[in-house]
């Protein structure tokens, strides 16, 4: 009897902690590459969880995704919020990498804010000075600071001080809730979704926050006093 309460009150413990991970973020997202294949965004925005849309560029100096237009146009008409992630490459310096983004993503397409997609691979190795002007240079191309992608390793080598505090970051973690800060939460790269072929990366968002904090900023609006005096 005893073992067999212990048992059930471990089930009863299990099940609590899930929830409460689970209620530690919200909204869901998905990322989507070449590798995706051909999307049908129509199916995809029937799912009412999922929200938004990370889309690949480019990566490098000369990488750019063949999918990457039409699933900018196909999950923005779909009803889907979209922004777009480069992925890093210590190869090339960031003017380089820089103009390759600029070729490709443009802003007036983007919803949400660009991500720097900087992989595990680079723990302990990156060249941090690159990777600061890359993000200079994102920032000023697209008014607003990218979003840091990366795995908790890296996050905690090269990211966990007050520099980058400022940063929203995207932490890929398939094991288990994140131990450090984030914004995203790449929670699993074998979700499946109605539209999409095969796996696809599903997102969560942290409860103190939403998507509001990572949107692209509202265009200006011109001032009409100027306007009406440039006029004359």
């Amino acid at each position: 009897m005893a073992k067999r309460y212990r048992c059930k009150l471990l089930l009863v413990l299990l099940t609590l902690f899930a929830f409460g991970v689970q209620g530690q973020v919200r909204h869901r997202g998905i990322d989507v590459s070449k590798f995706q294949g051909s999307i049908n965004w129509t199916k995809v925005a029937k799912d009412s969880t999922i929200r938004f849309v990370y889309v690949r560029s480019t990566e490098g100096t000369s990488i750019q995704d063949p999918n990457y237009k039409t699933n900018i146009k196909g999950a923005r008409k779909a009803g889907l919020l979209v922004g777009s992630y480069h992925v890093y490459s210590s190869k090339t310096t960031a003017y380089q990498q820089m103009a390759n983004i600029r070729k490709m993503v443009k802003k007036a397409d983007q919803d949400l804010a660009p991500v720097l997609d900087i992989e595990g691979h680079h723990a302990g190795r990156l060249y941090m000075e690159r990777v600061d002007k890359l993000l200079e240079l994102m920032q000023n191309e697209y008014g607003v600071r990218p979003v840091i992608y990366t795995s908790e390793r890296v996050y905690k080598l090269h990211f966990a001080n007050k520099k980058y505090s400022k940063y929203h970051i995207f932490i890929a973690n398939y094991r288990g809730y994140p131990t450090t800060r984030f914004t995203l939460w790449q929670y699993t790269e074998t979700g499946h979704c109605s539209g999409i072929k095969g796996y696809v990366d599903f997102i969560r968002i942290h409860r103190n926050h939403s998507l509001s904090d990572i949107k692209m900023p509202k265009p200006k609006k011109k001032n009409a006093v100027a306007d009406s005096t440039a006029n004359r």
